[in-house]
């Protein structure tokens, strides 16, 4: 399952330098599914798009977790980085959106060919 970061969460920004994916964005920020990845083109709702445009923030206020481009570390580390480096233990479990391993590892396979 994805990562999502919590009120709790101070704004100290450890997370996102930590994150393989560049899946944690600043609160606020558009992002994008061409940084940190080997994307240029992504499907969206059945119609190619540009990976380099830029997304709606998820949210104003505290740092976010981008869903489909978390994988856990899968395949890059042994526990998620985020998790590992956050003070306040705010870089939790989505339980909204479970995944199992192997599609974690199709994921990052998707995002970095």
């Amino acid at each position: 399952m994805a990562l999502r970061i919590t009120d709790a969460c101070i704004n100290c920004g450890a997370c996102a330098v930590e994150c393989p994916n560049t899946a944690i964005y600043e609160g606020g920020v558009p992002w994008q599914w061409a940084e940190g990845t080997q994307l240029k083109e992504v499907l969206i709702e059945g119609k190619k798009v540009d990976a380099t445009l830029p997304q709606p923030p998820y949210t104003e206020d505290v740092f976010y977790i981008v869903t489909d481009k978390c994988t856990e570390c899968v395949g890059f580390h042994d526990e998620p980085q985020c998790s590992a480096v956050c003070p306040v233990d705010c870089c939790v479990l989505d339980l909204d959106h479970t995944e199992t391993q192997e599609e974690l590892l199709a994921k990052k396979q998707f995002l970095h060919g």
